[in-house]
């Protein structure tokens, strides 16, 4: 467990040749951006990255990616809709939209949108982008914030981002990692 979450932590900080092993997320963290909170607890792990120059405090666009160690028997949409309900309950106003639901290199993954026209606690418009990911380990939760409605390029860019986030498998050849990190 602790080596996957090195290994993803080293993923989202850069790119460098090393060596993988067994399942890993694949997710590189924006430039420009930068660590704001990790936590660690016995099932799962949560980091969260915000633009330099901001923290996770006082914050207009933030990176979550979260890894629930050994979750198996949650589907990603079954994920989404516990995510729903917990919003729908902070933000009463709150909706969802569906981006994709397929399988990506093997694994049952789900993309959506919510958006929160005024959260709560914070007074502000709150729109995020989630991505979850069903792997044979864990599961996997890639989130990117905004408290402003994202401009066209910004959706075009972060919806790029999000594409490339995936899982690979050292143990399984039809789900190699890439290479020169393996």
């Amino acid at each position: 467990m602790r080596r996957l979450l090195t290994l993803c932590c080293l993923l989202m900080i850069a790119t460098p040749a090393f060596a993988l092993e067994n399942e890993n997320l694949l997710v590189r963290l924006p430039d420009g951006y930068k660590q704001g909170f990790s936590d660690r607890k016995d099932n799962m792990v949560i980091n969260e990255f915000v633009p330099d120059g901001q923290t996770v405090e006082d914050w207009t666009e933030m990176v979550t990616v979260q890894i629930f160690f050994g979750m198996k028997g949650v589907t990603p949409a079954q994920f989404r809709a516990r995510v729903e309900q917990l919003w729908s309950k902070a933000c009463p106003d709150a909706s969802s939209h569906s981006i994709a639901s397929a399988v990506e290199k093997g694994y049952a993954t789900v993309v959506w949108m919510m958006n929160c026209p005024r959260n709560a606690q914070t007074g502000k418009l709150e729109i995020t982008w989630f991505k979850a990911l069903q792997g044979n380990d864990s599961f996997y939760v890639v989130q990117k914030a905004f408290k402003f409605d994202p401009p066209k390029e910004q959706i075009v860019q972060w919806t790029l981002w999000l594409k490339r986030v995936a899982l690979c498998d050292t143990r399984l050849p039809e789900r190699a990692c890439p290479a020169g990190m393996q």
